[in-house]
């Protein structure tokens, strides 16, 4: 008799073994995975606006891609060291944002290689994707070196006005998962924006990667 309840008691050791081995396997298959999305911001670096958006994703833990105007480097170098130094990616919006489509080969490669040493000159590292300005990119331009287009799939219009509730709603409308964000690190309002936005974002499950995260995996 004891020996039967012996044999019962160690079928039942077995069993939970069982359901608590393949019930954790079966739960880790079954997590569901968090939608991406990048943030992207265009023309900077500003002296004001940038750094306060640096601190703000910073509290917050996110990274972003930001697409930076050459011309506007100079003496503006901590910044561009600090977005590297934060793990933030540094992409090329050309030295003038100037439309590169129907520019001479040569004028158009100038505009992009300009900013691309300005930036490598600060940080070590070459911009390999770029935002072509007005979203316009000549696919036959050939610089002699690797460039990824990367345009965006969701347009805050930021630059047609000041209101942040605006850009925040317009966004919010738009926005899905492995979305590409447009905004700009160049006025008050977007910057407010884009910190309510990630907020929103973050509430709703959202997981913040840089574009090269979205376009390579």
């Amino acid at each position: 008799m004891r020996q039967g309840k012996s044999l019962v008691f160690l079928a039942a050791v077995l069993l939970g073994s069982l359901f608590f081995t393949y019930g954790r396997a079966y739960g880790a298959q079954t997590e569901e995975v968090k939608p991406r999305v990048a943030l992207t911001f265009d023309d900077g670096p500003h002296p004001l606006c940038t750094p306060r958006l640096l601190e703000g994703l910073k509290e917050r833990e996110v990274k972003a891609t930001f697409f930076v105007v050459g011309k506007n480097i100079e003496g503006r170098e901590d910044i561009i060291r600090r977005m590297d130094e934060e793990g933030h990616l540094i992409g090329n919006h050309t030295y003038d944002h100037v439309k590169i489509t129907g520019m001479e080969a040569p004028k158009a490669c100038e505009q992009i290689t300009r900013t691309s040493e300005a930036v490598e000159e600060i940080t070590g590292k070459k911009t390999e994707y770029i935002r072509p300005p007005f979203g316009e990119w000549d696919k036959t331009l050939d610089c002699g070196f690797e460039m990824f287009p990367v345009l965006w799939s969701v347009d805050s219009l930021d630059w047609t006005t000041k209101n942040a509730d605006e850009v925040v709603r317009r966004v919010m409308d738009q926005v899905k998962g492995d979305s590409i964000i447009l905004l700009h690190d160049f006025y008050d309002s977007s910057v407010d924006a884009a910190l309510r936005i990630v907020d929103l974002l973050k509430k709703q499950g959202y997981e913040f990667v840089t574009v090269d995260e979205l376009i390579l995996e």
